[in-house]
């Protein structure tokens, strides 16, 4: 069986294993328009549901031995019963999934993320004058509009102000 390993984020656990079964490419089309938090939701469920089954196995398998020798100690290593994420723990944390931001939201914010950039700077229009640096004439004549010259007189006019009093 191949893995594929998933870094803990903000979690002093290992690191947690997904089997390639578990595809993620048919998971993000099925969760298309949902937000990153509902998507560690969905992780974060899925993980829990692993770890449960993984104690409640671990539980029964006391109880066994128990059963077996209730004198005996219990002193050997025994691997995880569950030792991965799988493709039911995501089907059933499926079952709770739900988007959080609607797709009038998503047209908003889209439409916000296009306003935002048109109104930046000077995008692809800018250009330093000709002549090299220390500024020459611009090329109308008069000073180089917004250069050194605007920039010394706005300065000029702030010197009473300090930043730090």
């Amino acid at each position: 069986m191949r893995l594929a390993a998933l870094p803990p984020t903000h979690s002093p656990l290992t690191t947690l294993l997904l089997p390639l079964q578990v595809d993620l490419e048919y998971l993000g089309k099925m969760t298309h328009g949902f937000s990153g938090a509902d998507l560690t939701e969905i992780c974060q469920r899925a993980a829990k549901l692993a770890i449960r089954e993984s104690i409640e196995k671990e539980i029964e398998a006391e109880k066994e031995k128990a059963a077996a020798d209730p004198d005996a100690m219990d002193t050997e290593e025994r691997p995880d019963p569950v030792p991965e994420i799988t493709k039911a723990h995501f089907e059933e944390a499926m079952k709770f999934a739900r988007r959080s931001v609607s797709d009038n939201d998503i047209r908003k914010y889209e439409m916000f993320s296009q306003t935002l950039q048109q109104s930046r700077g000077f995008g692809n229009q800018f250009k330093f004058p000709e002549g090299g640096v220390g500024g020459s004439a611009a090329p109308g004549g008069g000073t180089p509009a917004g250069g050194a010259a605007t920039f010394e007189a706005a300065a000029g006019a702030d010197d009473d102000e300090d930043l730090y009093s």
